[in-house]
């Protein structure tokens, strides 16, 4: 056996010299960096056998009692040891084999090769004994589910006399005898004197001796039962007293109809009916408390007027391009073009910013593009001495995952952001408009597309359940004439006034139909808090 090593400037050039000297089924036995580049370790293919009869009569290999060796692909080269391989390896040797020559370096250097090869297998065979062990107690869990299910399946019901066997009979449990209808207070009914009262805890005690041949788990489930017909006994006697008290006071009636006509929330309309007084017109009535929730900008400074840095969000084409042109034109004709300033992130739509280049060079404005929040920083240092900076966004639908991105980019403590909103959409589109746009944290709402609603109540309502404040209304594509301030006033009076379509139109019954099923509705934030 004849070991030699190659010095070379790469690892190819020295694995060619031993190609060279030992042909090309020369064994590598290691290669390690060097001065001159890299040092590489070889024998010729016929120190293997050496190799291995010499590693068979010092110290056969250990096989795992438990289960069968696994065969090993024939090695064209020995895999090289850790550091710590090769000193167990040397630690476990006899004082009197202590290598001394170069072949006996070469033999410790196989063993060792010989012994990690053990050390992966056992580590094999001790991995996949866990994984069947694993296997075999989830097995084992299974079975005992199944078995006690079973068990619970065909364990006799109780006596006939006991409330549990009609859980057991019929999955719906009958409903106790009617009680008196209990009044309304403050949009929370009374329980009913026959619902049943349950502990926050624990099994009744008028079931007690008959739940205690249950288990745990069916107990749980008779509890939940119980808890169900009660929700349920609470809520069609809440409906029953609501349609009752409607039909008892014709105005509130006349009130909750009016309202559910033009657009506004069921849980608004009751709000308003349960506190209208008796001595004035349900309508003027609800028009006044409706104006005095309404929050709008009409009686401070206009935006124009303020000046500042803002940035106009909402979905996808509410008009937030048109309504950025229509406060430039607005501003630039109080205070002149050369203190106004524009930018544009919409990159997405195709020719989006050249609708806003183009209003630009009406009004004498250059318009900046920025692609990310790097540059829309240097750009707001840049117009830091403009009077007022207008930055349109891209739209974005309200549930697309780079609406946060979009919000996490204008999070500048100079931005102030203002909510572009569609008042013709539906009002569960604009709440959740409100909420993926972070609407309480933005300076105000711009009402867009007022021309185009039919309704204008849903807008408004989503307005006071959130007290969301109204900055301006744009109705219309004109620059800058489209551009309003309206009073809260103003606003009512328009949503009171429309018609709806005789197929949209409630009647009685569908009035009593909606609010059948409202009593397990929460009230939302805003609408409770109602100033009369």
């Amino acid at each position: 056996m004849n070991v030699k090593r190659f010095s070379a400037r790469t690892a190819r050039e020295a694995l060619s010299l031993v190609r060279q000297a030992f042909g090309e089924d020369a064994v590598v036995l290691s290669t390690r960096p060097c001065t001159d580049g890299v040092e590489v370790m070889a024998m010729a293919p016929e120190g293997i056998e050496h190799i291995e009869r010499f590693s068979a009569e010092r110290e056969p290999a250990p096989v795992a009692p438990a289960a069968p060796s696994l065969p090993l692909p024939p090695l064209r080269r020995p895999v090289v040891p850790s550091m710590r391989v090769r000193e167990e390896a040397a630690a476990a040797l006899p004082p009197a084999a202590a290598p001394t020559t170069v072949e006996q370096d070469v033999a410790e250097l196989s063993m060792s090769t010989l012994s990690f090869q053990d050390y992966v297998r056992e580590r094999m065979l001790r991995r996949r004994r866990a994984e069947q062990q694993a296997q075999e107690q989830s097995r084992a869990e299974a079975a005992a589910a199944e078995a006690r299910h079973a068990e619970l399946q065909t364990r006799p019901a109780p006596p006939a006399g006991n409330l549990l066997r009609v859980r057991a009979e019929s999955p719906r449990a009958e409903a106790p005898p009617a009680a008196p209808t209990p009044t309304l207070h403050d949009d929370q009914p009374e329980a009913p004197a026959a619902a049943p009262a349950l502990p926050e805890a624990g099994v009744p005690k008028a079931l007690a001796p008959a739940a205690e041949a249950l288990s745990p788990t069916a107990q749980h489930e008779m509890l939940n039962e119980l808890r169900a017909v009660k929700g349920l006994i609470e809520d069609r006697f809440g409906a029953l007293a609501f349609m009752e008290k409607l039909q008892r006071q014709p105005r509130q009636a006349l009130l909750t109809h009016r309202l559910l006509d033009q657009g506004f929330s069921p849980v608004l309309a009751r709000k308003l009916a349960d506190g209208l007084p008796n001595d004035t017109e349900e309508i003027a009535w609800a028009a006044s408390v409706l104006e005095r929730n309404l929050l709008t900008g009409d009686g401070e400074a206009a935006l124009e007027d303020t000046g500042g840095v803002f940035a106009l969000v909402g979905a996808t084409g509410v008009g937030k391009t048109t309504s950025t042109a229509k406060l430039a034109a607005a501003f630039a004709t109080r205070h002149g073009a050369a203190n106004l300033g524009l930018i544009t992130l919409d990159a997405y739509r195709v020719a989006a910013h050249e609708q806003l280049r183009a209003y630009g060079r009406i009004l004498g404005v250059p318009v900046h593009t920025a692609h990310d929040r790097a540059s829309l920083d240097d750009l707001l240092e840049l117009l830091a001495g403009k009077k007022m900076v207008l930055i349109d966004t891209a739209g974005m639908a309200q549930r697309d995952a780079r609406t946060r991105e979009l919000l996490d980019m204008l999070s500048h403590r100079s931005v102030s952001r203002l909510l572009v909103v569609n008042a013709a959409a539906q009002g569960e589109t604009i709440d959740d408009v409100l909420h993926a746009y972070r609407a309480s944290s933005c300076r105000g709402v711009i009402l867009s597309k007022v021309d185009e609603a039919v309704k204008l109540g849903p807008a408004l309502d989503a307005m006071i359940r959130h007290k969301l404040k109204v900055l301006g209304v744009a109705n219309g594509q004109r620059v800058p004439e489209d551009w309003h301030r309206l009073s809260a006033h103003a606003l009512v009076q328009q949503a009171l006034r429309s018609a709806p379509h005789a197929a949209w139109r409630m009647d009685a019954a569908d009035v009593n139909l909606v609010f059948a099923g409202l009593r397990g509705t929460p009230v939302q934030a805003g609408a409770q808090a109602l100033h009369a």
